[in-house]
C-alpha cells in the first residue's frame, strides 16, 4: 500500500522540538518535507530525518523571494517561530495566502499567538507547569517530576499539529480554500488531559499526589521494585485482572477491598514487599501468559528485543528506531 500523504508536498521551515517532530511524522507518512534551512546548518537529531533541506538566507530580499516561490508550489507549510517572526519576514500567513490560496499554514507555539505570555520562550517543563498538569505528576513530597519532554512538545504540541494540518488539507482539497493551524503547547496538553479535567471537574480526582487511580496511589495501578533493583508495572485496575494478579502475587485476600482508598496505603505496601522477594525475570515468568496487566519495566535497549516490541524497529545507519506510525495496510483481498 502506497503512503497516505503520497503526493503532498510539506514546506517546514526550520525549528526546534515540536514543529519538526510533527514534520517528520507527516514525511513518514509519504509526504514530501523541503525544509528551509539557515546557510551552513546540518541535521543533527533523528527527528530532521528524510528532509530536502534548501538553504536561504531569509534576512535577504532573495532568500525570502525564494522562499515564497516555495510556498507557491507546497500544500502544507509548517513553522515554530515565535509569534510574528514570519510576519516580519514577509511570510505570515496572509503574505502566504495571497501567494497560495490553497495553502494550510501550520503555526507551532508553546505559549500561544496572543496572550501576555506569548513573547516568552518555553520548554515542555514550563508549559506542563501552567497546565497544571505537571502538579499532578511524581511522589508526594518530592517535587513534581519532569515526564521526559514528551507531553507537551510531543503529544500536546507535535501530534496536534501533524493531526490539523491534515485536517485542513482534507478540507482545503474539498473546498479549495486553506486555512491558518495554530497548534499551542498548552493547548494541546490540556486537550490531552480532558479525562482529569473532567474527573477533578467532578470532584473525582485528588490534588494530591499519588492519591488517585491513575497516579500511582492506587495498589493495582503503580511500579514496585524487585528484589534485584529492576520494577515491576502493575496496571490491574479493572477487577478480573486485579483477581489475576492477586493469585500470581499469593494475596487473593486484598481483592474485596480494591477501591476502598483507605487501604491502599497498606495493600500497596504489602505487595511491594511480596513483590521484592522475586527479581524481575522471575515475576516475568510467573505472569507469563496471564491475563493481568503485569509487565517488566524495561530499558530502552531492551525494548527493542522484546518478542513483542521487535516488530515495531527497524535498522538504521543511527541503530535500531522506532518505525513510522501508525501503519496502513490495505484491506484483505485487495
Amino acid at each position: 500500500m502506497s503512503a497516505p500523504l503520497t503526493g503532498v508536498t510539506v514546506l517546514e521551515f526550520e525549528g526546534l522540538g515540536p514543529a519538526p517532530f510533527a514534520a517528520m511524522c507527516l514525511a513518514d507518512l509519504g509526504a514530501r518535507v523541503r525544509r528551509i534551512t539557515r546557510p551552513g546548518s546540518a541535521a543533527q537529531s533523528p527527528i530532521d530525518r528524510d528532509r530536502e533541506d534548501v538553504a536561504l538566507d531569509l534576512k535577504s530580499p532573495a532568500g525570502v523571494e525564494a522562499a515564497r516561490a516555495l510556498i507557491a508550489g507546497a500544500d502544507i507549510l509548517i513553522e515554530g517561530f515565535r509569534p510574528g517572526k514570519m510576519e516580519q519576514l514577509g511570510l505570515g500567513p496572509d503574505a502566504a495566502h495571497a501567494i497560495n490560496p490553497r495553502l494550510v499554514y501550520g503555526r507551532m507555539t508553546g505559549w500561544g499567538q496572543t496572550g501576555p505570555m506569548a513573547h516568552l520562550a518555553g520548554h515542555d517543563l514550563n508549559y506542563l507547569g501552567l497546565t497544571g498538569l505537571l502538579s499532578m505528576m511524581g511522589e508526594p513530597g518530592r517535587p513534581p517530576a519532569p515526564p521526559l519532554n514528551l507531553v507537551a512538545d510531543y503529544g500536546g504540541g507535535g501530534m496536534y499539529l501533524a493531526l490539523g494540518v491534515v485536517s485542513a488539507l482534507l478540507a482545503a482539497r474539498a473546498s479549495g480554500q486553506g486555512a491558518v493551524v495554530d497548534a499551542t503547547m498548552i493547548h494541546g496538553a490540556s486537550h490531552l488531559a480532558t479525562l482529569f479535567h473532567g474527573m477533578a471537574n467532578g470532584g473525582r480526582w485528588q490534588p494530591a499526589r499519588q492519591a488517585n487511580l491513575l497516579d500511582g496511589g492506587a495498589p493495582f495501578y503503580r511500579t514496585y521494585e524487585t528484589a534485584d533493583g529492576r520494577y515491576l508495572a502493575v496496571g490491574s485496575i479493572e477487577p478480573q485482572f486485579w483477581r489475576n494478579a492477586l493469585a500470581v502475587f499469593g494475596l487473593p485476600e486484598m481483592l474485596d477491598a480494591q477501591m476502598e482508598r483507605a487501604e491502599w496505603p497498606a495493600q500497596a505496601r504489602r505487595l511491594a514487599a511480596r513483590i521484592a522477594e522475586k527479581t524481575l525475570d522471575a515475576w516475568v515468568a510467573a505472569f507469563d501468559g496471564v491475563d493481568a496487566c503485569v509487565t517488566p519495566v524495561l530499558t530502552l535497549s531492551e525494548a527493542k528485543d522484546h518478542p513483542q516490541m521487535a516488530q515495531f524497529f527497524r535498522s538504521t545507519d543511527q541503530g535500531r528506531m522506532p518505525l513510522p506510525a501508525p501503519l496502513f495496510t490495505p484491506p484483505q483481498g485487495f
